[in-house]
């Protein structure tokens, strides 16, 4: 495999055992990979939110476009459509995309688009210092929070694979050889395709010890098959003292909605070439 680099000299900010190292160390090992297959990195666009998690674009040595709090999934959209040749590989966090974002990761996934979704899940705002997201577990204590939020958390994968998401799946800040995994069949999947990694904050929710005695990799899954992938997304609804099932949870082909503009394009132009030609026959 040639050699290539993909640091920055960007200064590291992040907390030293944050969950986000885990995260840059797996999509650069896959970059790699995918470089030494014969994919241009030129071709690879990376985008993100607003949030700790952010910072990845300029830790890695790729074209990136830095985008708005909640709108990094809307600016993944507009890249791919503006040039379906493109691989997109946007990065948010689960405050970002679950939270303010929501509606747009939701028509994402309903139109099927070919980008693909890396949520830094901690379950908390880090870069504001501690408040709740939509994932925080119900009697999370922050600085929004100090007696403890009232409500549930959302769970994003059901939510996700009710909105006709194509690729979904899970993995951990404690597990790199499957993120590894799960990153390069999320890229290579064609259509929307979201990887949520529950990715650590030391500082203000350090979740490490909770996650090890809990999760498990799936084994004898059939990814295909809905009701199997809404069983095991619904196993842990990230509330209750559950085992957590890590891997590729729902996976599907499906058309992707970038090739229906397209159709619609070519159909349309063809039709307004014969229209121009009978006026000349």
């Amino acid at each position: 495999m040639s050699e290539i680099n993909l640091g920055t000299p960007a200064q590291n900010t992040w907390c030293p055992g944050c969950g986000n190292f885990a995260i840059m160390n797996a999509i650069k090992a896959v970059l790699t990979e995918l470089s030494a297959e014969g994919v241009p990195l030129e071709n690879i666009v990376l985008v993100s939110g607003i949030g700790c998690h952010a910072k990845i674009v300029d830790y890695l040595n790729v074209n990136s476009f830095y985008s708005i709090h909640g709108r990094a999934t809307p600016a993944a959209e507009g890249i791919k459509l503006a040039n379906p040749k493109i691989k997109v590989i946007c990065f948010a966090g689960d405050g970002d995309a679950y939270g303010e974002g929501i509606e747009h990761l939701i028509f994402a996934a309903k139109r099927n688009i070919d980008i693909t979704m890396i949520i830094h899940n901690n379950r908390v705002y880090g870069l504001t210092t501690g408040q709740y997201t939509p994932t925080s577990p119900t009697g999370f204590k922050g600085r929004s929070t100090p007696q403890g939020t009232k409500e549930p958390p959302i769970n994003p994968l059901e939510l996700m694979l009710a909105s006709n998401a194509s690729f979904l799946a899970r993995g951990t800040s404690h597990g790199m050889e499957l993120l590894k995994k799960i990153f390069k069949e999320a890229i290579l999947h064609r259509g929307f395709s979201l990887v949520d990694v529950l990715q650590v904050c030391v500082t203000y929710f350090n979740m490490y010890e909770y996650y090890d005695k809990r999760v498990y990799e799936i084994k004898d899954h059939d990814a295909a098959d809905y009701n199997q992938a809404l069983q095991k997304v619904r196993e842990w609804d990230y509330n209750a003292d559950k085992p957590i099932a890590l891997g590729v949870i729902y996976k599907k082909d499906a058309p992707v909605f970038e090739e229906k503009l397209t159709a619609r394009d070519t159909a349309g132009r063809e039709a307004k070439i014969r229209g121009i030609l009978k006026t000349f026959i």
